[in-house]
């Protein structure tokens, strides 16, 4: 039902453009025949004027009565106002005005795109810019941190299981002895995930949560960030940052860190759901390692590893 109305305003349109055109010529002859008749009338006038009633007999140009020239000036005017409404008009009329008309409009649209693919390369080239120089700006920052002893904290299985459902798979007292021995007094980047697991915020440390939702609710004292190069730059006063999750996180910072403190678990977690990244042996060195076996508060036997960056 829409199309149809919107079809019928289109005719509609189009024989309006028709009505006004046609009411024009018909205007245009109309002048054209009262010039004519005007043209005839002030002819015949001249003529009797002249040769009746001997206005200007006497007045001559080059032997030739001034009445012939004023004749001759009419002739011209009505000729030329013939040409324009017959003539004229048949080869730039409606259709002439149209593809004149389109043709320029095509220019001009061209011009438009031109002007606008422009627009649109220079926005790439800024956004490109920008982008490069955020990213430099995070590599700069970055690499003043990583100079400043940036650690990653983390207790992986030994197919680099970390955890399951937002919670570790085992418990070790031994390692959340080291954990709360190596991390007081420093400030500990973790996702928000990461900051749930807890049942309240861990003390005599500062947390600085990544998150990317704005309005995310913390404790005073927590501070919330939205990257971790946002994380590294609140956590600049701090000779020892620490890392200590979770699994995206940890993957984000493996190529900033220059140490990692592993609690190495020697069992294989198959039902996990969050891993650790590989370590890289040709990256980093092993230059500590002590290994506890398993007891009565030990299920799992495990290694407390230190690695620095080659």
């Amino acid at each position: 039902m829409f199309g149809k109305k919107k079809r019928v305003s289109h005719i509609d349109k189009e024989q309006l453009e028709l009505i006004k055109y046609a009411q024009k010529r018909i205007k245009q002859k109309k002048r054209l025949y009262v010039h004519f008749v005007l043209f005839l009338i002030g002819a015949i006038f001249l003529i009797i004027a002249n040769t009746v009633l001997g206005i200007g007999k006497d007045f001559t140009i080059a032997g030739i009565n001034w009445f012939v020239y004023a004749i001759l000036i009419w002739l011209f005017l009505f000729i030329y106002h013939f040409i324009n409404v017959f003539i004229t008009n048949k080869f730039m009329g409606k259709d002439w005005e149209k593809v004149q008309l389109d043709k320029l409009v095509g220019q001009q649209q061209q011009r438009i795109d031109e002007l606008k693919a422009n627009f649109l390369k220079e926005e790439s080239k800024i956004a490109q810019s920008q982008a490069i120089s955020e990213k430099k700006a995070d590599m700069d920052l970055i690499e003043k941190k990583k100079s400043k002893g940036l650690t990653i904290i983390v207790a992986v299985g030994e197919n680099n299981a970390i955890g399951k459902d937002n919670d570790l798979i085992w418990h070790l007292s031994d390692d959340l002895k080291r954990f709360k021995k190596l991390t007081s007094g420093h400030y500990i980047i973790m996702g928000r995930k990461t900051f749930e697991s807890f049942p309240k915020p861990l003390p005599n440390r500062t947390h600085i949560v990544i998150t990317r939702q704005s309005d995310y609710q913390v404790p005073d004292g927590v501070l919330i960030v939205n990257s971790l190069a946002d994380a590294i730059d609140a956590a600049r006063h701090d000779k020892q940052p620490y890392i200590i999750g979770g699994g995206e996180i940890y993957k984000q910072a493996m190529p900033l860190a220059d140490k990692l403190e592993i609690t190495r678990v020697h069992a294989s977690f198959e039902d996990a759901d969050t891993f650790f990244p590989e370590i890289n042996e040709e990256e980093w060195e092993e230059v500590e390692h002590i290994t506890h076996q398993a007891d009565d508060h030990h299920k799992h036997s495990f290694s407390f590893i230190t690695y620095v960056r080659k």
